[in-house]
């Protein structure tokens, strides 16, 4: 199992997933309505590294962080 956090203004709670890759997460999050919207335009970190590789192979207890944009001033 993967846990997958949701940072930022994402209102979801963690949550875990039987998943392999960052591809079956963004597959995952495209058929939720409360996070289709971010899975486009998000960075994604796993155990706190970014990676940007839609095919990044995911192992048993990894935590995945969806890092939503944002700005300030």
């Amino acid at each position: 199992m993967v846990k997958v956090e949701f940072l930022g203004p994402i209102a979801k709670e963690p949550i875990e997933l039987d998943i392999s890759s960052l591809k079956e997460l963004a597959e995952f999050m495209q058929k939720d309505k409360d996070l289709k919207e971010w899975a486009e335009n998000s960075a994604v970190a796993v155990n706190d590294t970014i990676v940007s590789d839609i095919e990044y192979k995911l192992k048993n207890g990894d935590r995945v962080s969806i890092l939503p944009p944002v700005c300030g001033g």
